[in-house]
């Protein structure tokens, strides 16, 4: 089956990184889109920004002419979106999976997932809707993430490990088989993680502590 094009909501570096994505699977990117008039008109890598993400004149196109993903670096805003998209157009943005990524055929993704390259996704993995997995992050099998989690470059989830909904893994840190990370807590950049989470919590240092 032949894959549609793509709409990119978002130019700044999220958004580059996804362009770079569907490039690297030859995936036709038919525009960009980004709040920043000044960047209309403009280009990446001879792909347009051709307007503001909440253009109704190029919404109406999502789920009929083409696939739509969002590179908003703000969570919030990036779910303002997802639920317009949703209600204008009965349509979940698609997963950017870059071409030298890992994922094995036993995992599962749902819709709206970046997966940057060397990033491996093993056996078992469940990866639900609008997660963010930088480049060279390792979850090893039978890691659960929530929506909306983000996951540093280089960052290696071990064996089992449950990670809640909005959750953010620093890159380099090392979290160890079986710990659980509650909603919204943050792990910060190389850390070494040998007990749960608590959610809405931040933790840090090797052994990472709560700060």
């Amino acid at each position: 089956m032949e894959l549609q094009p793509v709409m990119i909501f978002g130019a700044s570096g999220l958004g580059k990184v996804a362009l770079e994505i569907f490039k690297s699977q030859d995936i036709l990117v038919y525009c960009l889109l980004d709040d920043d008039k000044d960047l209309h008109g403009s280009e990446i890598d001879e792909v347009g920004i051709l307007g503001s993400t909440d253009d109704d004149s190029f919404i109406r196109y999502v789920g009929k002419k083409c696939d739509a993903f969002i590179a908003l670096e703000d969570p919030s805003k990036r779910k303002e979106l997802i639920d317009r998209l949703l209600k204008k157009r009965k349509a979940m943005p698609v997963n950017a999976v870059h071409k030298a990524a890992v994922v094995a055929s036993n995992a599962f993704l749902g819709y709206g997932n970046l997966v940057n390259a060397t990033a491996v996704i093993s056996a078992g993995c469940k990866v639900p809707n609008h997660c963010i997995i930088n480049t060279g992050a390792v979850l090893e099998h039978g890691v659960e993430l929530g929506d909306f989690v983000q996951i540093g470059a280089n960052a290696t989830i071990n064996a089992n490990v449950k990670i809640g909904e909005g959750a953010l893994i620093g890159s380099g840190s090392i979290i160890a088989a079986g710990i659980q990370i509650g909603e919204g807590a943050q792990v910060a950049p190389g850390s070494l993680v040998l007990k749960d989470v608590e959610e809405g919590t931040t933790v840090f240092g090797s052994p990472a502590q709560e700060i």
